[in-house]
This record gives C-alpha cells, structure tokens and sequence, in this order.
C-alpha cells in the first residue's frame, strides 16, 4: 500500500505521542520531523545505553541556537529519560520534545514525571476509510482491521494474527506484567466474547477460572497498552434509570476478529455484528481525537434493555448512533433511538447499516455505513 496522508496534526510545544504498536506513529514522525534527533529505544543497543545512563541523552542534543526537534520512540521502556528531558526544557527554549509511547503502564507503575504538564498528550489511532480513500473497501476492513502495520504488509492475514504475539512477547512478557502468560492468553479469548458489550468482570473471571480482582488487573493492562478501552454510559441529566457498568472494546475490529475463538457454536452474524460495531467505534473514536473542539464519545443503556451504540457529546454537537448489520431498516430498529430523543429533543438521532440508500424511518435518518466512513472527517460536521 502506497503512503496516505494521516489526519493526525501534531504541535509546535512538547508532546507525547501515543498509540497502539504499528499505527503509524513512528511513520509520522519520520516524514514530518527529517532532520530530528532520533532515540530509538527498541533498538537493543540503544536500550541497554539509556538504561544504564539516561544522562547520556544531555550528550547527543543539538548545541546550535537554531529550533531542533528530538524524537524518543517507545519513551516506556526507559521512563528514567523523562527526568533529563525536564531538566532540559526548563534549561533550553530552542529544543522540541516528542516522545512516543505504545504503553502508558511502565510510566505509570514507576510514577515517572511527565514533565509536570509542559507536554500535550495526544494520540494516534488507526487508518480511518478517508484516509485510504479507494483503497477502503468495507468488508476487507471488516476482516482485517484499520491498522496501519497490517495493511501495509505483504501478507496482512499473518500480520494480523501475529499482532497480539508481538505484544505478548515484547509487552507483558518482556516486563513481567503478568505471573502467568497462560491464564492472560485465556482470558483474551474469554473478553472477546464481550466486545461492544456491557462488561461483566464476573463472568469473564468464571470463564477464565481466575479471581475477579485477576481480571481487573487484566482490563487494567490491555487499557494501559493502548489496545483495549471502555466505554462509559452517557448519564446527563438522565431521565431514566441506567447501567452503571462499562462497555468493552478492543481498539479495532481486525484485532477483535483474530483473538475471536470461532466453531460450530458460533454464530458468524452475530461476530459480523460485533466487528461492524467495533469498526464505527473506532472511527468515532479517531474522529474525537483529531477534531479541534471538544467531543466524548459514551453509550446509553437502560436498565429496562434499551440501548443506542455511541453518544457523541460536545462542541462538535450532539449526536445518537444505532449501528446494525442488516441490509434493510424495520420500525423496531430505530426504537431505541426513538427512545433517546425523547429525553433529549436537541439529539441528532442516526442509524448506520449495511444497505445502499439513505432512507428516513420514524424521522430517524437512516445511513449506509460505507458512506457514513469514507466521508467521516475530522473537524467536518458528522453526516447526519
């Protein structure tokens, strides 16, 4: 796959830069930031030298007077460095931090300094459908996900069933964040089951055969990687009596789908659905982050069962999003909906499926997906 221009802005003060492994951060940087000082820690030789010395950094910065950038890729793996880059920016104004990151946990664990609020924390996320352009088609996306490592590679099926290995091994083997690699290897399969789903760590514990407080830890872990996150309910102002637990969602639907146990028992609609879902999720979750104003992403549910996908709420407006895999709209399809306006007439109420034409059901607007994405854009008013 050719280069494609990434909606990603990044900014002129210090920033840290996160994202799941292979999303293209480093690729980013390299085409915006040419002449920047590079420390690429997972380069085993200049691992073990920062490791051992992070003061070595204050040898290698530029002595010029004229504005250098310096790029310290995956910063995690040696969170000591982030006290000399402190030091550093109170000592110079002509020097621009970036520091890349695929895990927050180590920098957490070890209550590393981050630069006491003189960098932005931003974030890059997979290939949205505008970004690839006509290279975006729906059901390879569904199959393979957005993410860019993958979709560039020679062989994107063996990518993608390789993605997770890469961050058992590099990961949660490499700083032992887990006694156990077996029992995290089950549970994988075992939270798979509650993509786009209320989670209930209770069930996951009793499938898994662990302690409850285990996969919490688990949860923690795969948030702190990047590649997991939750989703929480939307509660303004509410009317009606609501769930009080978390959605689940890993961060795209391809790394869904490959972690996803499959057979007889499985119903492929019902997997289709969860990967759609996820595939919407993730591009909502890329258009809140790279947009300027303001926006959080939530779902509803009730505790009678009814339910709308994402809540979107903020400067960029107000807006309800049903996705269902069917390639035909009925009335009960846009209940919930329904239901959402009424206690909240200012909502924009939208549902997203797998037919060809933009209808209106019940004056709910009903969108094909593949045209909702390929136009979704930063900072661009979500069709609706």
């Amino acid at each position: 796959m050719k280069h494609k221009k990434r909606f990603f802005k990044g900014t002129r003060q210090h920033y840290f830069l996160f994202g799941p492994r292979g999303t293209g951060k480093s690729t980013w940087l390299q085409r915006q930031y040419g002449d920047a000082v590079w420390i690429d820690l997972l380069d085993p030789l200049q691992f073990r030298s920062y490791e051992a010395r992070p003061e070595r950094l204050e040898s290698i910065l530029p002595t010029t007077s004229l504005s250098s950038v310096v790029v310290i890729d995956e910063i995690q793996r040696v969170p000591e460095l982030l006290s000399v880059v402190h030091k550093t920016i109170e000592q110079r104004s002509d020097l621009q931090f970036v520091l890349t990151g695929s895990s927050a946990r180590k920098l957490k664990a070890t209550g590393a300094n981050l630069l006491g609020g003189r960098a932005a924390t931003m974030k890059m996320n997979p290939f949205m459908a505008s970004e690839l352009g006509d290279d975006f088609n729906l059901t390879e996306s569904l199959s393979l996900g957005m993410v860019p490592v993958v979709r560039g590679a020679t062989e994107p099926r063996q990518s993608l069933n390789g993605y997770i290995d890469v961050y058992l091994r590099q990961e949660i083997q490499a700083e032992a964040m887990v006694r156990r690699i077996d029992s995290f290897t089950r549970f994988l399969e075992s939270i798979s089951f509650s993509q786009g789903a209320v989670l209930n760590l209770s069930d996951v514990a009793r499938d898994c055969q662990v302690k409850r407080s285990t996969v919490t830890g688990f949860v923690q872990i795969l948030e702190d990687l990047l590649i997991a996150d939750v989703l929480p309910v939307f509660s303004r102002r509410a009317k009606r009596n609501l769930v009080s637990h978390n959605k689940f969602y890993f961060f795209d639907c391809g790394v869904f789908r490959s972690l996803r146990p499959t057979g007889p028992l499985d119903s492929p609609a019902e997997i289709d659905g969860a990967a759609l879902e996820t595939l919407v999720y993730q591009h909502l979750q890329a258009w809140v982050a790279y947009s300027d104003a303001p926006s959080r992403l939530y779902f509803w549910r009730t505790q009678a069962g009814s339910e709308v996908d994402f809540i979107v709420y903020g400067e960029a407006g107000f807006f309800a999003i049903e996705v269902k895999n069917a390639s035909t709209v009925r009335p009960r399809d846009v209940r919930a909906l329904r239901t959402f306006r009424e206690d909240y007439p200012d909502v924009k109420p939208l549902l997203l499926y797998r037919g060809k034409e933009r209808i209106n059901v019940r004056g709910v607007d009903c969108v094909p997906v593949e045209s909702f994405l390929k136009k979704l854009k930063p900072n661009n008013p979500i069709v609706g």
